[in-house]
């Protein structure tokens, strides 16, 4: 059956799967107890600005890494063989914990070696996941697609796609409020659901989080946060649905 509201509840279905898709991979930070993830195009734009000196960066992606195919790494909702800490469920489709491999192209100057340039910007892009995501990088798979001429910028980055708008939400709630108030949380998000998503075993955050802060510290605060203001003693998972650089100075 067909009403007047049909053609709008379709349109608000189809945006709210793009806004999921826009996201990519769920990527995991840390390890399984973290119960922490990130959206690869969130990643993705923090890792643009690792690239050196000759080396154009293009096209890059954030995936399983080949050692964790096939193999379930998951720990089981609830807590772990050990009885250690409970470990919240991964956001659907997410990757479950583990190592990630990267993959990028680029073009390199023509004035280095071109294995230098490729080693530089392999570390440089390994360092920039550890010290700004969080992200585990087991392998890094680079592709140098041409050759810069002379007169081109030493260190420059392909423009990004544009990137998906993230649904900003309220911070409703003592729960959303505390995940809020933490300290690198910009604002609380609503791609995967609502901001605050409770169900019968676990809590899923989703924040969007300050460049200048590693989003797996973050992400480890909110759910401490979360935690002490949710009375149900539920694991709770974040997911970072966002990272926004901060303009210097900025309070």
């Amino acid at each position: 059956m067909t009403t007047e509201r049909s053609p709008q509840r379709a349109d608000g279905w189809t945006a709210a799967v793009r806004q999921r898709l826009g996201l990519g991979r769920l990527l995991p930070l840390g390890g399984a107890v973290d119960g922490a993830w990130i959206a690869e195009t969130a990643a993705a734009s923090v890792l643009r600005g690792a690239a050196v000196a000759g080396a154009v960066l293009g096209s890059l992606r954030i995936g399983p890494a080949r050692a964790a195919l096939g193999t379930d790494t998951r720990a089981e909702p609830g807590g772990t063989a050990e009885a250690g800490p409970a470990v919240p469920p991964a956001p659907p489709s997410a990757l479950p914990p583990g190592p990630v491999s990267i993959e990028a192209e680029f073009r390199a100057a023509g004035d280095r070696p071109l294995p230098d340039v490729a080693a530089d910007l392999r570390a440089a892009l390994v360092s920039a996941a550890a010290t700004r995501l969080g992200l585990e990088v087991a392998e890094v798979d680079l592709r140098v697609t041409a050759l810069l001429e002379d007169d081109a910028p030493d260190q420059v980055t392909e423009p990004d796609a544009p990137s998906p708008s993230v649904p900003v939400a309220e911070a409703a709630g003592p729960v959303a409020e505390a995940a809020a108030a933490v300290p690198g949380v910009l604002s609380l998000t609503r791609v995967m659901g609502p901001a605050v998503h409770t169900a019968e075993d676990h809590i899923r955050v989703e924040v969007a989080t300050a460049g200048d802060r590693r989003a797996l510290d973050v992400a480890r605060s909110v759910r401490s946060a979360v935690s002490a203001a949710a009375a149900d003693g539920l694991p709770v998972s974040v997911l970072v649905t966002d990272v926004v650089e901060v303009p210097a100075g900025t309070p």
